[in-house]
């Protein structure tokens, strides 16, 4: 009986087909002006690669591309189900890049860089560079903490990113109080965009190595007043916040100022003075800046809005001349020759000049894109808290 068993399930056993474990697999790899992905995947048919490096949409709200027949690489399967191509290796930059297997975005599973844009996960190729040289590398780290706070303005408790830099920690440092940067965020991102997509805690730890930017903390909110932290934790913010939200515009702004600074100010070692607050944001987040600074003059000695613009009408003008009134060390505002905030931030630029109010604005080409508010960060920390 036994061996009719045996040969039973020796019968059965050869109709199925066994697939073998993939194979390990180094992706990518920079060699020199060549870089080569690779991607597993025995049972696929059809695989691309597709980089924002050959992407023409200037958009950081774009998606990854838009027509699957233009702007990606075919992959050429090799040994074991294993898919590469070779390419010219891009400029000095930090890109993003997908495979496209049979009709399915997937991110580099060999590649432990990833950044998330909103609700897409990207892998990162980091090619080195002068451009890119404080996007990693530092051998001094400060850390990121994901601190809960209460909330009274909006009414729930909330999420933020803080970081702390080199040293805080320290028992020789117990005594030394620092500046804070407010980071803020745009448009359908959350607390964790500005360390996934802008490389911040690189950045600063660069910076701060290089004595090029002062020891800071950094604060990163969550913008949204309806959400009570990413909405990939899968944490529900109250019945009724989306509708406060709708209902009050500002309401963000209030806790900023009302909950989140002085949170801040009695859980950190800072010093609790407006020349020792900045505040900044690209997009939304610089609309939340302009905002933030005209209802509350005289709270931040930085202003430094990105990627966003103003207007001449009445209540916009009263509002920096409100910041005027009440004076401040630094006013830099940036933005893209090709994003579409440009004429917006041009405005803003003229009305600060027609008001008598110093400030900077630098500019370089590109749109409304991480590339570019990276590189205005870059510019921007070192002129904070001198």
């Amino acid at each position: 009986m036994l061996l009719s068993v045996a040969a039973f399930a020796q019968g059965r056993m050869s109709h199925v087909s066994v697939v073998p474990a993939p194979a390990r697999v180094v992706s990518p790899v920079i060699d020199g002006t060549k870089t080569t992905f690779s991607i597993a995947a025995p049972q696929a048919i059809h695989v691309s690669l597709h980089g924002s490096w050959m992407n023409t949409n200037d958009n950081c709200y774009g998606p990854l591309v838009q027509d699957t027949q233009v702007g990606v690489i075919p992959m050429t399967r090799g040994e074991n189900g294993v898919w590469s191509c070779t390419i010219e290796t891009p400029a000095p930059e930090l890109w993003t890049y997908n495979f496209y297997i049979d009709g399915v975005y997937v991110p580099d599973f060999a590649n432990p860089l990833i950044q998330r844009d909103g609700t897409r996960l990207l892998s990162i190729l980091l090619v080195p560079g002068k451009l890119s040289e404080n996007y990693d590398g530092a051998t001094q780290h400060g850390n990121l903490n994901q601190v809960w706070y209460d909330s009274p303005t909006l009414g729930f408790e909330r999420r933020m990113y803080v970081y702390t830099p080199y040293g805080y920690e320290d028992k020789a440092n117990k005594k030394t109080r620092y500046p804070v940067l407010y980071l803020l965020h745009g448009g359908g991102c959350d607390e964790d965009t500005w360390e996934s997509m802008g490389r911040v805690t690189a950045i600063v730890d660069n910076l701060i190595q290089k004595g090029q930017a002062k020891p800071m903390i950094v604060v990163m909110p969550n913008g949204n007043a309806s959400q009570s932290c990413s909405p990939f934790l899968r944490i529900p913010a109250p019945d009724g916040a989306a509708e406060s939200a709708r209902q009050n515009r500002n309401l963000y702004i209030h806790s900023l100022v009302k909950d989140i600074i002085p949170y801040i100010e009695s859980h950190y070692r800072v010093v609790p003075k407006p020349e020792y607050r900045a505040v900044s944001g690209l997009s939304m987040g610089g609309g939340h800046t302009l905002s933030v600074t005209a209802e509350y003059p005289g709270t931040f000695a930085y202003i430094c809005p990105m990627g966003c613009g103003g207007n001449r009408n009445e209540d916009f003008v009263k509002g920096l001349q409100g910041i005027k009134k009440a004076g401040y060390k630094l006013y830099w505002l940036a933005a893209g020759t090709s994003d579409f905030a440009y004429p917006g931030a041009k405005v803003l630029d003229e009305v600060l000049t027609e008001n008598g109010m110093q400030h900077t604005f630098y500019t370089k080409d590109g749109g409304h894109t991480w590339s570019n508010w990276r590189i205005f960060l870059n510019e921007m920390l070192p002129l904070l808290f001198k």
